[in-house]
Parts: C-alpha cells; structure tokens; sequence
C-alpha cells in the first residue's frame, strides 16, 4: 500500500540530501525502509548508526510504521562538548 508523507532533513542530512523537505509515495513499512528509499533518491545521504527519526515531532526507533500523511523528520549524528 503506497502512503504519501512529508519528510523533513536536518543538518548534514539537508546539505546531503540537497533540500529540506520534500513530499513522498512510497511502499515502505518501517522509517528504516523509508530513509533507505531515500538513500536512493539523493546520492550524498548516508546512514550514520547515531542517526535519529521522528514522526510528528515525537523520536521514535528506526523500526517504527508510519501513517499516510504523517510528518517523518531525519536528524544525523550531533556531535559537540
């Protein structure tokens, strides 16, 4: 079943991705099959194991669905002291 979300980019992965957001159909289950499918559309994104993901601005695990019309944030790794 396709579902059509907005995905939003932080930081690296909105200088890797080439924009901030963007609207998407896809088939994906999981956010970790979502940013994959992104992985393909944007050549400069990669997964950083400390990566994070949001659905409507709550943090939740890589494993998690997701609902049509949902809002998907992707933040990379923080460092910082």
């Amino acid at each position: 079943m396709m579902k059509t979300v907005s995905v939003r980019y932080f930081a690296a992965f909105r200088d890797a991705a080439g924009v901030s957001d963007e609207r998407v159909s896809t088939p994906a289950s999981t956010l970790e099959e979502l940013f994959e499918e992104r992985l393909g559309a944007h050549a400069g994104l990669h997964r950083a194991a400390a990566a994070k993901v949001a659905v409507n601005d709550k943090l939740v695990n890589w494993s998690a669905g997701f609902d049509d019309g949902d809002e998907v944030l992707f933040f990379p790794p923080v460092a910082g002291g």
